[in-house]
């Protein structure tokens, strides 16, 4: 199948400011470019790309004073099936894990590993290990916090989330991820494109997605606390160990938020 996806982001700078950007897919998803997700810039500024350390493609510019818009307007290919599901996944032993994964098994700036180590043994101590152990924690976290799009903030932890049981997306994953990590299951946040393809319409706006992976047998699998069953048309645009990692806009001076549009939809072609 063929997915649409892009941005529409205004930004007013009473001056001048240095800004990051996480805007592009991640590069091993470019081979399925049918369009390229170029980044344009209304006033023009230079943008210097870069590699950060998880691998994600960012880029660096110095927005004018007054209103600065991106855009993108990409089409991916996709091979249109849910996100694969493997219940024999084993979990690994610590001393078993490729040395990349263990920085995924430590406390970082929303995941507060050394809060929440005691409440999630208690939790999931006798859940089975691997892929059962983690789809209870979905399940958990999923039934734990209500979702509500008047719920965000920008601060909230793990442990918050926890104890409010309330958040978006990013708040069901930043938990899921801490508790899993709690557990000695390797867990990294991830964000991206997810539009509602296969499921009935949701009268809500187009959003950028929160959802994590693990690493179980071998490999890295895709979980959704939020959502909490497999769905179709991902697009990873980045990870890292939370949210603070892949923020999609870091300024380093006053912005204001004046528009923020997303698209993610199913089109026809060839």
């Amino acid at each position: 199948m063929l997915i649409r996806i892009g941005y529409d982001l205004q930004f007013d700078l009473p001056a001048p400011a240095p800004m990051t950007l996480m805007l592009s897919v991640r590069p091993e998803r470019r081979p399925t470019f049918r369009k390229p997700d170029d980044l344009l810039m209304e006033p023009y500024a230079p943008v210097t790309f870069f590699t950060d350390g998880f691998g994600n493609s960012c880029g660096r510019v110095v927005a004018p004073a007054g209103r600065a818009r991106f855009t993108a307007d990409a089409v991916v290919t996709d091979n249109g099936q849910p996100d694969p599901v493997a219940h024999d996944a084993i979990q690994h032993a610590v001393q078993e894990l490729p040395p990349e994964c263990l920085q995924f098994l430590l406390a970082s700036r929303y995941c507060e590993v050394d809060v929440l180590q005691n409440t999630a043994w208690q939790l999931f101590g006798n859940t089975p290990l691997g892929w059962g152990r983690v789809q209870a924690i979905c399940d958990f976290v999923h039934n734990h916090i209500q979702f509500g799009y008047q719920f965000a903030r920008n601060t909230r932890s793990a442990a918050e989330g926890y104890r409010e049981r309330i958040g978006v997306c990013r708040d069901f994953t930043h938990l899921a991820v801490t508790f899993c990590r709690c557990m000695n299951i390797p867990a990294r946040y991830a964000t991206g494109y997810l539009g509602d393809i296969g499921i009935p319409p949701v009268p809500c706006p187009m959003d950028f997605s929160a959802w994590f992976e693990v690493y179980l047998g071998g490999r890295g699998w895709t979980f959704d606390a939020r959502h909490n069953k497999p769905r179709i048309g991902r697009v990873l645009m980045a990870h890292g160990r939370d949210a603070a990692d892949v923020a999609l806009t870091t300024s380093f001076g006053i912005t204001n938020l004046a528009k923020f549009l997303v698209w993610t939809d199913e089109i026809q072609g060839d």
